[in-house]
């Protein structure tokens, strides 16, 4: 039951609306765009999420994982992709690192509740949770920028 509760948060629409969904919000013209009061863009909190979920996941899964320079190494350092592939690129990457993270919670060989490899105190339950409230945050600060840009009510 927490497995599938797990990868249902993963996946979003429980109480914040999907990534799945957010992202098709978008036009590649507005991507880079930083509606006004806000430090960053569409792309910029997209980059965020995809880069962040990448290093949980590394710090899940390798042994030897070297945590990035905080803050300034989990941000874009550009403000909208090069390109419409670029864009496309970073979206397929969530997608994938997203069914990682799935494989991983299915795999019932593994105890939700271990501690990971890097840490005395962090278990896998607590770094996915941490993935499904920091995406939930910044899935709420997308739907924010796609609302200043009035493509969403």
């Amino acid at each position: 039951m927490i497995r599938k509760q797990l990868i249902k948060h993963l996946e979003g629409g429980e109480a914040f609306t999907p990534l799945d969904e957010v992202v098709e919000e978008i036009n590649i013209k507005q991507l880079g765009v930083r509606p006004e009061g806000l430090p960053y863009s569409f792309y910029e909190l997209f980059y965020h999420i995809v880069f962040a979920q990448q290093d949980i996941l590394n710090y899940i899964l390798d042994e030897n994982y070297l945590a990035p320079q905080w803050p300034d190494g989990y941000w874009s350092k550009v403000q909208t992709p090069k390109n419409k592939q670029a864009w496309e690129d970073l979206k397929q990457q969530f997608f994938k690192q997203r069914k990682e993270l799935i494989a991983i919670v299915e795999d019932e060989d593994l105890d939700l509740n271990s501690l990971i490899k890097n840490s005395k105190e962090h278990t896998l339950f607590r770094q996915l949770m941490l993935i499904v409230e920091h995406n939930a945050y910044h899935t709420g600060q997308l739907l924010v920028v796609l609302r200043l840009l009035d493509l969403h009510s």
